[in-house]
Parts: structure tokens; sequence; C-alpha cells
């Protein structure tokens, strides 16, 4: 099926559209296929107006074989060329010539033309943007719209003297404005002329001297050229007239931001939070890059949380507060805060779907599977069709050895999985299979493993398990090492899939090969499980020390793990 990347932007195939002109004399297109032609355009039009637009672009292009001279049929040809999915710069280039044959026939089309110049931008003909838009532009004067287009089409061709005289243009016809001002000064700063991009700047100030935005533009502007007295000279008279605009003190922390006043930095960030008249989503953004910064640094102290804490005591209900300070614990590992932040914006607004999930995700992440499960259970009330959501729950019954319940979850998630999706229904395969491998139920791992391989025999989280599931067993391992080696090679830098081939090797009896691939594992991920491994792998090519140190290392991240305990205790558990 064809799908439009954007629904078409002009709703209007008319009467105008309708009289495209024909090209040349005689078309050589017969009257009845020029009358079947426009038609058929009008079936397209009313088609889009549906939103059917696959029937739109089929009946266009039938259309447009019909009669190719037509030139408003090719612009809407055209014009999808350059709208569909996957489109190449060359059917882009194709799209624009079937446009252009409408625009030399009728430049006095508004909609038509002024799309064909958007267009010819976006692809990089700012020449051509421009001589389309100076043409509608002579057929129709002193409209704003166009006049503001034809400026920008006059600066993205390089012209900066000329798009500032049309934007003077525009000040005597419909008054001066600040976004006018930007843009002449964007020009000026193009054209290395700080000059006149200061004197620009008092001009709009001379209208309003009074003005906070326009004295806080003129700071900015002077910081930039690096003027920092007049800079701070300006912010001073922003906040003379406006003491309560929270955004002085944005600008005003980052004056001292650029100067390196780390100290007038932070009063200024925390005046910001603190300003009654700058609103939450302003106040989140300062707080949002204030964080990366300390972070960035490695900033330990308590500052982050007592600017929180203020923010949260000035807005106690706003949700995204608590979301932004729960996204600020999660990046420190602190998951436990991180839940209590989420909690809190939950309970503000309990119909979050994305944030029960991300309930969930932190409770696993705090090896809370209960509280995971539960969470699950409200988000599967706004999300029931959500299989990722059943999948963490089997995962996380499969932690608490509840392992039927995971087992009935995964086959849950199994009969809502679309039959065509062979790589999501392989990978809920994987999971039964690791569940049953688990349980000790080695008839169910096996189909399960073989039948997560038949529908994707690259699954590389089949491959490892069903691998690893094998060298556990001691069977057919010519076969684990060959999925071992597949799962290596799609994924050649994690360490779990590294391991189980070193296990393949051991398993084999073939303690070098394994020596060499769990020592690569070790190097990319020292989990405890791993170590183990490394442990027992050096007590069989006979470094009894190197073995025992291993199994210490694992052990002081895992202290109840018995059999762990056994090997560091009885430095002999291989010889017994």
């Amino acid at each position: 099926m064809r799908r439009f990347l954007v629904i078409l932007t002009i709703a209007l195939i008319g009467l105008t559209a309708l009289a495209g002109k024909k090209e040349g004399a005689t078309s050589g297109v017969s009257l009845e296929n020029q009358r079947k032609a426009e038609y058929i355009f009008v079936q397209a039009h009313n088609e889009k107006l549906k939103g059917n637009y696959d029937a739109f672009y089929d009946l266009l292009t039938y259309a447009h074989k019909l009669d190719s001279t037509n030139t408003a049929i090719s612009f809407y040809m055209g014009m999808c060329m350059l709208k569909m999915d996957n489109t190449t710069q060359e059917r882009c280039e194709q799209g624009l010539e079937l446009m252009k044959k409408h625009f030399e026939a009728q430049p006095e089309d508004f909609y038509e033309t002024t799309f064909y110049s958007d267009a010819n931008m976006r692809l990089g003909h700012p020449e051509e943007a421009l001589r389309a838009i100076k043409l509608l532009n002579e057929s129709n004067p002193n409209r704003l719209e166009l006049q503001l287009r034809l400026a920008e089409a006059y600066a993205r061709s390089g012209d900066y003297a000329q798009s500032n005289a049309t934007y003077d243009s525009i000040a005597v016809l419909f008054g001066q404005a600040i976004q006018i001002t930007s843009n002449k000064i964007d020009n000026y700063m193009a054209m290395n002329d700080s000059t006149g991009a200061l004197r620009e700047m008092r001009s709009l100030l001379a209208t309003a001297p009074q003005n906070d935005t326009y004295n806080i533009a003129m700071s900015g502007l002077f910081q930039h050229y690096g003027m920092t007295d007049s800079a701070l000279y300006y912010l001073d008279r922003a906040q003379e007239y406006a003491p309560d605009n929270g955004y002085i003190y944005l600008t005003r922390a980052e004056y001292y931001h650029m100067a390196g006043d780390s100290v007038g930095y932070e009063q200024q960030i925390y005046n910001a939070l603190t300003a009654e008249q700058l609103d939450v989503d302003s106040k989140l953004s300062v707080l949002l890059g204030y964080i990366r910064g300390r972070l960035a640094e490695e900033d330990t102290t308590q500052r982050i949380n007592n600017l929180f804490t203020v923010l949260i005591q000035q807005h106690p209900h706003e949700a995204k507060i608590h979301q932004l300070y729960s996204e600020y614990f999660f990046t420190k590992k602190d998951f436990k805060g991180a839940i209590e932040q989420l909690g809190y914006s939950l309970d503000v607004n309990p119909t979050d779907a994305d944030g029960w999930r991300n309930m969930v995700i932190l409770n696993m992440m705090d090896d809370n599977y209960p509280a995971a499960i539960k969470a699950s259970e409200k988000a599967l009330e706004y999300n029931p069709d959500n299989i990722d959501l059943r999948r963490y729950v089997a995962g996380c019954y499969q932690q608490m050895k509840e392992y039927e319940k995971a087992y009935e979850t995964y086959m849950i998630a199994l009969g809502m999985a679309d039959t065509t999706d062979v790589k999501l229904i392989s990978e809920i395969l994987t999971g039964m299979g690791d569940v049953s491998s688990e349980a000790n139920d080695q008839d169910s791992a096996m189909k399960c493993y073989e039948k997560a391989l038949e529908y994707d025999p690259l699954n590389s989280s089949a491959l490892n398990n069903y691998a690893y599931y094998l060298a556990q067993r001691g069977e057919d391992l010519d076969r684990a090492e060959r999925m071992a080696a597949l799962a290596v090679k799609d994924s050649p830098d994690n360490a779990n899939f590294i391991d189980t081939y070193a296990w393949v090797f051991f398993a084999k009896k073939d303690y070098q090969m394994a020596l060499l691939y769990i020592k690569s594992a070790v190097e990319k991920d020292e989990d405890n499980h791993l170590l183990e491994h490394y442990g027992d792998i050096l007590w069989f090519v006979d470094d009894k020390e190197g073995a025992i140190e291993q199994w210490t290392k694992a052990l002081e991240m895992d202290p109840d793990n018995e059999l762990l305990q056994r090997k560091v205790k009885d430095k002999t558990y291989y010889e017994n």
C-alpha cells in the first residue's frame, strides 16, 4: 500500500486547477481523453477529501496517463512524487519538473506557485524558488505573506541586502515588528555587519524604549558581540521596567554563565525557577538544562534536589515536575527515588499510560517484581493490547520463580501477536523456552527454542539461550557451538553471548578456547555470573588461585549464592 508521509497541504483543486493549460498549440491528446482525465481528476480530489489517499494517487496516476499535457494534473502528480514514502532525490527532481510545467503555464496560480517555490527551497534550489515567488509577488502586490516569503527567498539565495530591502518595504506597509527586525539582524550578521545589526535593534528599541522584550533582545545582541557591559546595562533596564518577568532571569543566567560567574549563574537560575510569571514548561526547560550541566560536571551536591523542592512547593500538583524529578533519579540509578516521584506524578494523572509502563520498568530494575506486576495491572487497564507489557509481567513471574504463571502470561502474549510478525512470535517463544528451561521442563524448553528458530532462524537471543541450554546439559554441543557463534557474530559486543560461546567450549573440554572467550566477555562486563564462569575455566587450565580470586569477586556481588560459597570455601569444589 502506498502511504503519504503527510496529508497534502493544498486542498484546492477547483475550476482554476482543472483549467490547466495544454502544452503547445495541439496537445496530441484526443478530446475524449482530455475530458475523461479531467473527470477522473475531480474524482481523485473527492477521494482525497475523504482521506482515501491511496485511491487519490491511483486515480491521479490514471488521469496523468490519459492526458499528460494537462498542467494541473501534472502539478499534483509531481506534488505526490515529492510526498510519497521512501521517495528519492531523483523522483523529487522529476516531481519538480512536472510541477514546473504548471508554474510556467500559470505562474499567477497562488497556491500552486507558492508550493512550487517552497518545494524548490526545501530541495536546494533557492534561485528557482526566488524566481517563482517574485513572479507571484508581481501579480499579488502588497500581500504580506508573499512579501515575507520573498524576503526569505532573497536571504536563502545569499542576497541579504535585497532581503533587508524587502523587509524595509514590509515595515513601511505593515509596520515594524520584532520578527522583521530579528530577520534583518540575522542578515546583517550573515554579512558580518555588526554596525548594521546594532543600528537595526536600536531602531526597534526607539519605538518603545521601556519594552522589556526589546531591551532583552538588545542585551542579547551586545552579548553576542562580546560587549558585556552594554549587555548588562540593557538587562538591568529590562528588569527595571518589568521586575516580575522571569525570562529576564534566564537571560541574566546565560550572561553570567558566559562570563564564567558560577555564583551569579546559580542565583539567576534560582530566581528564574521561583519567578511566578514564568510558566511551568519554561521552568522545566531551565531546570533540564541546569541538570544536564551539573551531571556533566558530576556534581554530587544537593543543589538540584533543592531546586526541585522549590518547584514542587510552588506547583505541588504539576505532574511534569515529578516526571522530570523521576528521570533525574533514574540517571543517578536511584530507582527507589525515581519510583517515588513517578508515583506522585501518577497520583495527579492516573490515566498516564506511558507513566504506568515506566513504573513497571522501574520496579523491575529495582528488583521489586511484585510491585512491577501490580503496576502492570494498572498499565494494562489503559493498554490492554500492549504485548510488551505482558512480556514484562512474564519476566517478573520468571524472576519470582513462578514459572507456571510466567508461561501462561507468555501464552497470552503469543495469542495476541500478529501471525505475520514472525520476529515477535520468535521472541515470545524464546521467553517461553527460558521459563521452561529454568523450570527444568526439558521437553517444553527444546520445543519452544526449536519453534522460535523456525520462525526466525537468526533470532540471536534464541540462538544464544538454546546454545547455553544445551551446553549446561552437555547435549548436541556441535550444534550449540554453531548457534553460539551465530549469536556472537550478530552481537559481537554482547558479553553474555560471548560468555555462552566460552561455556560451550568449556562443555566440550576445549579449555583454551573457553579461556580466550571468557576473558573477552569479562573485559566487556564484570557480571557475577561471568566471573563465576571465568573462575570455573581458570580452574581447569590449572590456575587454582586465579579461579578462587574470580569466585571471590563474584561472591562479593552475590553474597547469598550458595554454590559460589561452596566454591570459595572448599577450594576443592571440582575435585569432589
